[in-house]
C-alpha cells in the first residue's frame, strides 16, 4: 500500500511508541510485506531467523523487536510487538468506510460492461470495457478489473488475507494482520462460479491476462498467476505463490505457499504441490513428482500383495 504523501519516521515512532535506530530523517512512502517491499516502504520482522532477510531487503524503515546494527540508509523502529505496530499503521492509513449502495458511486465502470442485479461493487473499483459480471458477485473496494472479463455468480474478489499471529497466552489466540492490498484481474480473464480471490496483505494478488478458472477456485493473498493459465474446479493456491504463464492445474490440486510453478507445467487432478516445480513438465501425486515416475511407483505399490505372497512362499 502506498501513502498519499510521505510519512516521517519521527511521526511513525511517536504514533507507535517505537524507538528510532539509524537515520532519524527518513521518509516512508508505503507499507508492505517483506516479499513485496520496495524502496521507501515500511516492513516488519519479529522472528530472529528472518532478521537478515528483512534488514537487507528493499525496505527503508523496518519495525523490529530487538535493537540490531542498522544497515546504511535505513531506519529501525524498535518496539516489543512489531506485528501490532504494523497493524496500527495500516488501520491509520487504510480506514474502512461502510457502503451505502450496491454499486459505489466511486467505482469506475467501462463502456459496454454489464453488471447483473445483486452484484456488489465497492469503492474505488475500476472495471474495464466489455465485461460481463453475473449476479451475486462481490467485488471489494480497490479491486481492478481489465477489459473483456467474465465473472460468474457467487465469486468474491478482494476478501481478506488468511494471515494471523498466534498469541498462546490469550484465550482468543489469533491476532489478525489487517489486509490493505488489492486484487487485479488483467484483460480476458474468466472466473467460474464460487471462486474466491483474496487481496494481498499489503500488495496485489494478480491474475494474468487470458487466464481461466473453473468453479470454486481459491487464490490466497499476494499470489501472482501468470498469463493463459487454466485452473479446473476446486484448485486452491496458498498465499505468496508465483504461478508462471501457461500453467494447467487440474481439479482439486492443492498448492502450498511461498513457491514457484514454472511456465507450462501441468499438474494432474488431486495432486499436492509442497515446493517449487520446474516448468514444461507434467506432474502427479502428493507430494507431486513427474507423472511417468509416479505412475510407475503406483504400479509397484499395486504389486506389493503379489510380491509379499511370493516372498512368504519361499
Amino acid at each position: 500500500m502506498k501513502f498519499e504523501k510521505p510519512v516521517s519516521v519521527q511521526w511513525l515512532a511517536e504514533f507507535t511508541g517505537a524507538r528510532i535506530v539509524g537515520n532519524p530523517a527518513q521518509l516512508a512512502t508505503g507499507i508492505n510485506e517483506i516479499h513485496k517491499v520496495e524502496h521507501g516502504d515500511i516492513s516488519f520482522v519479529d522472528f530472529a531467523k528472518y532478521y537478515d532477510v528483512c534488514l537487507h531487503s528493499a525496505a527503508t524503515i523496518i519495525i523490529i523487536n530487538k535493537e540490531v546494527d542498522c544497515p546504511e540508509g535505513k531506519s529501525l523502529l524498535v518496539i516489543d510487538d512489531p506485528f501490532s505496530a504494523f497493524v496500527k499503521i495500516v488501520n491509520r492509513f487504510h480506514r474502512f468506510e461502510a457502503a451505502t449502495e450496491m454499486i459505489s458511486p466511486l467505482a469506475v465502470i467501462g463502456r459496454g460492461t454489464h453488471i447483473q442485479p445483486g452484484t456488489f461493487v465497492g469503492a474505488n473499483v475500476r472495471i474495464g470495457e466489455n465485461c460481463f459480471i453475473h449476479t451475486n458477485v462481490t467485488i471489494y473496494d480497490n479491486t481492478i478489473i481489465g477489459n473483456n472479463v467474465i465473472i460468474h455468480s457467487g465469486t468474491v474478489l478482494g476478501s481478506d488475507a488468511f494471515y494471523f499471529k498466534r498469541r498462546k497466552e490469550r484465550d482468543v489466540q489469533y491476532d489478525k494482520l489487517v489486509s490493505c492490498g488489492r486484487v487485479i484481474l488483467e484483460d480476458d480473464v474468466e472466473l467460474g462460479s464460487g471462486c474466491t480471490i483474496d487481496k494481498g496483505v499489503s500488495g496485489d494478488t494478480i491474475i494474468g491476462r487470458g487466464t481461466k478458472f473453473d468453479n470454486q477456485v481459491h487464490i490466497g493473498h499476494g499470489t501472482v498467476v501468470g498469463k493463459n493459465c487454466l485452473f479446473a474446479a476446486q484448485v486452491a493456491v496458498a498465499g505468496k505463490t508465483i504461478v508462471e504463464d501457461e500453467v494447467i492445474l487440474w481439479g482439486q490440486v492443492g498448492v502450498n505457499k511461498d513457491l514457484r510453478i514454472g511456465k507450462g507445467a501441468v499438474v494432474y487432478a488431486q495432486s499436492g504441490v509442497p515446493s517449487s516445480i520446474e516448468g514444461g513438465k507434467t506432474y502427479f501425486g502428493s507430494p507431486v513428482g513427474e507423472a511417468r515416475a509416479k505412475m510407475k511407483e503406483l504400479g509397484w505399490v499395486k504389486r506389493i500383495p503379489e510380491l509379499w505372497e511370493k516372498l512368504s512362499a519361499k
